[in-house]
C-alpha cells in the first residue's frame, strides 16, 4: 500500500516549532527545544531496578480469602527518573501522596474473590501539561483534571470499565455523562494473566498517562498456576513496565505543545516519543541476577512507541503469556515485537549466558514501521549484570502451559467488518482519525450477543500499525491479509465507507503474513498492519470455560474498543459497542 502522506520527521517537526516560535514568539515554540535535557549527559544503568510496591486485592479472614476494599489515590508530586535528572513534577498512583509511584502499586487479586477499588483523584486545577480543547476531550465546567481508571484486559461490568465519560474531578465534584459509582468492582472470574490500569478520560488519555497514570494488575489461581513451577517469588517473577519520556533541563517532562497542524488542532500530533526509557520508573536501570530463570511479566505502557525487545548477548525469551492469558505451549524466540499496551510474559534463563552483562535493547524504528531508526538512547532499556556463580534452580519450563476450550470460526454468529480511516490537511498531515467512518460520539453501530463469537475483519487504510485493543472481549488473531489495488479500494472507501459495496473479497488478496507464534492465543490487543485486512475470532464469553459472564454485560454505558496508540485514541480513533442478550 503507497503512503497517503509523508510521516513528519523529528526536523520538520522542529522546523514547524521554530517557525511557530518566528511568529508568534511563543515560549511552547523553539525555547522549549532549548530548554530540554541532553540525554546524552545521562549515565546509563547507576540505578536499580525499583520493585514496584504491591497492593493485594483479597485479605484472609479466618483462613479464608475474603474481598478486599482498596483506596487508591491520584496525587501530584515529584519523582526522580534517574539519577543525575532533577526531580520530575508527575501524577502518581498510591495510597496515600507519600507512598505513591511511577508506576503505581501492583494490585495482585486471586481468582474468584473480588477486588473493590476507590480510586480518588487529589490532582490540582491544571495539568502539567499541553492538552488540546480542539480533539473533544473532558472538560469540566469550574476546573480540575478529569480522570477515570480502566484496568485493561479485565472482564467485568461496564460500570467498572472506566468509560472514556465516566471521569470525574477531585473530590468527585464534578463527573462525566456517564459516571455511575465511585468504587468499582473487579469480580476476578476470568482467566489467570496480566492486566494493567491507567487512566482513560476522554480526550486527555494521552496526557494522563505521560503524566504518570499507570500501573500493572496481575490475577493468579495458585491451583491451576502452581503445577506449571515457573519461578516464583518477589525476587524472580518481575514485572517490568517500559516506556518512553523526554525530559526539560528542570526535570519537567517535555511534551511539545505545538500541534503538527496548529491552524487546526493548536497541541495535537499524531504520536509522541520520548528519547529516555523508562522501567519500573527508572532510566535505563539495572538489576544483578542469578545464574537461573526469571520471569519477566513485560508491558508497554508507551503512548506510541512500539518495541522490539532482545539481547545483547543473544539470550532466549521463551514466552509464556500474552496480554491476560497464558499461551498452550511456552514458545522461545529471539525477539518481541511489543505495540503500546501489550503485555508479554516471558522466562529468561540467564544460566545460558555466555557474557556476565546483558543488555536489554530495542530496535523498533518510531513511528512503526516506517519511522526513523532508534538511536542510542532509545535503543537501550536495562542492564543485567549476571552473577557468576551458579544456582539451584527448582523452576522449570514446562512442556505445556494451560490450553483453553477451542473456539472455532464455524461457531461465530456474524463477520463485522472495521476500517480504520486517517485523515490529513492540505499539509498532508493528520487531523483525525476514525473507525468505520465515525466519530467515538456517534451512536453504537456494534452490539454482539453475550456468550457468541464473532469474526471481525480489521481493514487499516493507513500507513501506521494500530493496536486495536477490545475491551471485555478476547480475541485470536486469524489471519492477515495484504491489500492489493489498494488506492483504488481506499476511493472507494473513502466514498462509500462499505466494505462490501466496495468489495472487498477483491482487494483482500495479497500475501498472507503468518501471525507470529507466540501471538496465537487469546489476546485483547493485536498490532493491525497497515494496509493489510486482519481477520480475529472475537470471544464475548469466559474463555477458560466459555460459559457467559457472572454480571450484567448489557448495562450502560457498556464498552468500547481503540486504537492503542495513545494520541490517535483521544482524536477519536475510539468507538462504543453494547452487549445485547
Amino acid at each position: 500500500m503507497e503512503p497517503s502522506r509523508r510521516r513528519m520527521t523529528r526536523d520538520m517537526l522542529l522546523l514547524i516549532v521554530t517557525m511557530a516560535w518566528l511568529v508568534t514568539g511563543d515560549e511552547g515554540g523553539i525555547k522549549q527545544e532549548e530548554r530540554l535535557f541532553n540525554l546524552g549527559k545521562l549515565e546509563m544503568f547507576v540505578d536499580k531496578l525499583p520493585h514496584i510496591p504491591t497492593l493485594h486485592g483479597y485479605h484472609f479472614v479466618n483462613g479464608f480469602l475474603k474481598p478486599k476494599s482498596l483506596h487508591i489515590g491520584m496525587f501530584f508530586k515529584k519523582w526522580k527518573f534517574h539519577r543525575d535528572l532533577p526531580a520530575t513534577p508527575v501524577f502518581a498512583y498510591g495510597t496515600s501522596k507519600r507512598s505513591a509511584t511511577v508506576p503505581g502499586p501492583t494490585i495482585e487479586a486471586v481468582y474468584g474473590v473480588d477486588t473493590y477499588v476507590t480510586w480518588r483523584n487529589h490532582l490540582p486545577l491544571h495539568h502539567i501539561l499541553p492538552w488540546d480543547p480542539t480533539i473533544s476531550p473532558a472538560i469540566p465546567k469550574h476546573g480540575g483534571i478529569p480522570t477515570v481508571v480502566h484496568l485493561h484486559g479485565g472482564i467485568h461490568e461496564p460500570t467498572s470499565d472506566g468509560n472514556a465519560d465516566s471521569w470525574f474531578t477531585a473530590g468527585f465534584k464534578e463527573t462525566g455523562s456517564k459516571w455511575t459509582k465511585k468504587t468499582t468492582h473487579y469480580v476476578n472470574k476470568q482467566q489467570p494473566g496480566n492486566m494493567w490500569y491507567h487512566d482513560h478520560a476522554a480526550g486527555l488519555t494521552r496526557v494522563n498517562l505521560l503524566a504518570g497514570l499507570l500501573g500493572s494488575y496481575i490475577l493468579r489461581h495458585s491451583s491451576v498456576e502452581s503445577p506449571l513451577r515457573l519461578p516464583t517469588g518477589r525476587e524472580f517473577d518481575r514485572s517490568l513496565v517500559i516506556f518512553d519520556r523526554s525530559f526539560r533541563k528542570d526535570g519537567s517532562i517535555y511534551m511539545n505543545a505545538t500541534g503538527n497542524n496548529p491552524t487546526i488542532h493548536p497541541q495535537w500530533q499524531p504520536e509522541y516519543f520520548g528519547d529516555a526509557i523508562i522501567v519500573n520508573g527508572k532510566a535505563w536501570p539495572r538489576l544483578t541476577v542469578r545464574r537461573r530463570k526469571y520471569r519477566f511479566r513485560i508491558t508497554n505502557a508507551s503512548n506510541a512507541r512500539f518495541f522490539r525487545f532482545f539481547f545483547s548477548n543473544g539470550l532466549d525469551f521463551v514466552v509464556v503469556g500474552s496480554d491476560s492469558a497464558y499461551l498452550a505451549k511456552p514458545v522461545s524466540t529471539k525477539s518481541v515485537l511489543l505495540a503500546p499496551s501489550e503485555i508479554v510474559d516471558v522466562v529468561v534463563d540467564f544460566s545460558k549466558s555466555t557474557s556476565k552483562t546483558a543488555i536489554l535493547a530495542n530496535n523498533a524504528p518510531y513511528p512503526y514501521p516506517s519511522g526513523d531508526p532508534v538511536t542510542e538512547e532509545n535503543s537501550k532499556v536495562m542492564k543485567f549484570i549476571i552473577n557468576n556463580k551458579s544456582e539451584v534452580d527448582t523452576s522449570i519450563i514446562p512442556y505445556k502451559l494451560i490450553e483453553y476450550p477451542p473456539a472455532h470460526v464455524s461457531t461465530s454468529t456474524r463477520t463485522r467488518y472495521i476500517a480504520m480511516f486517517e485523515y490529513v490537511s492540505s499539509i498532508d498531515e493528520p487531523t483525525h482519525l476514525y473507525i468505520n467512518g465515525l466519530p467515538y460520539n456517534a451512536p453504537v453501530t456494534e452490539t454482539p450477543k453475550i456468550g457468541t463469537s464473532e469474526v471481525w475483519e480489521v481493514i487499516n487504510l493507513t500507513e501506521d500499525n494500530h493496536p486495536l485493543h477490545i475491551h471485555l472481549g478476547l480475541f485470536k488473531v486469524l489471519e492477515q491479509t495484504a491489500l492489493v489495488k489498494s488506492e483504488e479500494f481506499i476511493e472507494c472507501m473513502t466514498k462509500r465507507n462499505d466494505a462490501v459495496k466496495c468489495e472487498i473479497s477483491k482487494y483482500a488478496r495479497g500475501n498472507k503474513t503468518a501471525v507470529t507464534v507466540h501471538e496465537r492465543g487469546w489476546k485483547n490487543v493485536f498490532k493491525m498492519m497497515p494496509g493489510h485486512v486482519t481477520k480475529i475470532l472475537v470471544r464475548f464469553s469466559y474463555i477458560h470455560s466459555n460459559e457467559s459472564y457472572s454480571f450484567d454485560a448489557t448495562q450502560e454505558p457498556g464498552y468500547v474498543y481503540h486504537c492503542h496508540i495513545l494520541d490517535h485514541e483521544d482524536n477519536m480513533m475510539m468507538r462504543p459497542f453494547a452487549m445485547v442478550l
